[in-house]
């Protein structure tokens, strides 16, 4: 289960990162008290906060991924990382000293997004060049199994210290001192043990490149695919948590974070599990994806809140098996020159369904209260995944017979 850390820089960069999740979950819980506290208690501000912090990688993301390719992938991550720290320790400053504004909030968040373009793509496909093609697998859900550890941990230990603090200013701090951990594991590297492929020269057209490079290959697009229709009800059923607890059952605040922890579990013990597999399957990532859409529909069936909590727990299993899965499948099957733009769009598909999910399960759930908005997306992450699986044979077939020599139109 934990073989990738007989890796020596794979155990640097597991360790920077165990303590530097932990702080980024702290942060977060911190962030949405700070936003709440400045503007009065704003639902709204909160949510223009969280999508400022994604909307970059909307926008930019794919840009990101280009990067990972054209530059050392230590060297960008060793920057990155840099930046983030910067922008934690500027903001527990400022609320330390009493001067934060909802502005400067707004700031941060949008500032961290655009960071986050060149980091996820570039953390994602550096995995490789640290512990080879044979412990991918593993090592991915290692890193998934951190940071689901990181979301039960950090926003418990979050809670006790603002209390003990008096304030979420120090958070901050604390989350900008764990980014040295992180920073020492990718100075301390061996760089002679890292198998790191030539960088790719600056062209025009790479990322029209990368894209009919994943289009080319069903191996590729069959699980960006999956990705993609799963990732747009993920956001959706996370926030449902909390109008089941609340709406539907009649949870209190501690009983809506116990909702929350099953489902942290689950996905927890999802990536343990997968840690084991030596190679993902196609069988595993659909049979992962259907799991997840009819445990979010028994989730809204369930009668009692007991019930409840126990269908999240297998719901979060089978989430996070899809997504370990679903990247090491994405990452075996991609070059080395072109891994930095397919992650690259694999990270813009699986961050980039929110915006359009959430808003429209939360409409449902408005019309037709929560447990409405939970089954129909179940049901629509069934649909989706018979589509992605369709596309792909449909896109398969056409370059099949257009390798042949027969027209693609008549092929398809």
């Amino acid at each position: 289960m934990f073989r990738s850390l007989r890796v020596y820089n794979y155990r640097l960069f597991a360790a920077g990162g165990v303590i530097s999740n932990v702080g980024s979950w702290m942060q977060r819980t911190a962030q949405d008290l700070l936003v709440l506290d400045l503007t009065n208690g704003s639902a709204l501000a909160l949510g223009v906060t969280v999508m400022l912090q994604f909307l970059p990688l909307l926008l930019f993301g794919l840009w990101g991924g280009m990067l990972a390719d054209r530059y050392s992938k230590r060297l960008l991550l060793i920057v990155a990382q840099s930046f983030m720290g910067l922008l934690a320790l500027t903001m527990g400053v400022l609320v330390v000293t009493g001067s934060a504004q909802v502005w400067q909030v707004f700031a941060m968040a949008f500032l961290l997004g655009l960071v986050a373009c060149v980091e996820v793509p570039t953390r994602q496909s550096f995995v490789v060049e640290m512990v080879g093609r044979k412990d991918l697998s593993n090592a991915i859900a290692l890193n998934a199994s951190s940071f689901n550890l990181a979301r039960v941990v950090g926003p418990a230990v979050a809670g006790v210290l603002i209390y003990a603090f008096g304030g979420t200013g120090p958070i901050f701090l604390i989350n900008a001192l764990s980014f040295a951990a992180v920073l020492a594991g990718l100075l301390l590297m061996r760089t002679s043990e890292l198998t790191t492929p030539e960088p790719v020269p600056r062209a025009k057209g790479q990322l029209r490149e990368g894209l009919r490079y994943v289009l080319a290959r069903p191996e590729l697009l069959m699980p960006i695919l999956l990705v993609a229709f799963v990732s747009l009800f993920t956001q959706s059923f996370s926030m449902s948590i909390a109008l089941m607890a609340r709406e539907v059952f009649g949870a209190g605040a501690a009983s809506f974070g116990l909702a929350s922890s099953m489902f942290a579990v689950g996905a927890l013990a999802g990536a343990l599990m997968a840690a084991r597999r030596v190679r993902p399957s196609r069988r595993l990532l659909v049979g992962g994806a259907v799991a997840f859409g009819l445990f979010q529909i028994a989730s809204g069936l369930a009668p009692w809140y007991p019930l409840y909590l126990v269908s999240l727990v297998p719901a979060g299993i089978a989430l996070i098996s899809v997504n370990t899965a679903a990247n090491a499948s994405v990452q075996l099957a991609t070059s080395p020159e072109m891994r930095g733009r397919v992650m690259g769009i694999y990270v813009l598909v699986l961050t980039g369904g929110a915006p359009i999910g959430a808003p429209l399960l939360g409409w449902i759930s408005e019309l037709g209260g929560p447990r409405t908005g939970v089954m129909v997306g179940g049901v629509l992450t069934l649909i989706g995944c018979g589509v992605a699986v369709m596309l792909t044979k449909a896109i398969g077939r056409r370059s099949r017979a257009t390798v042949r020599g027969i027209p693609a139109a008549t092929g398809a």
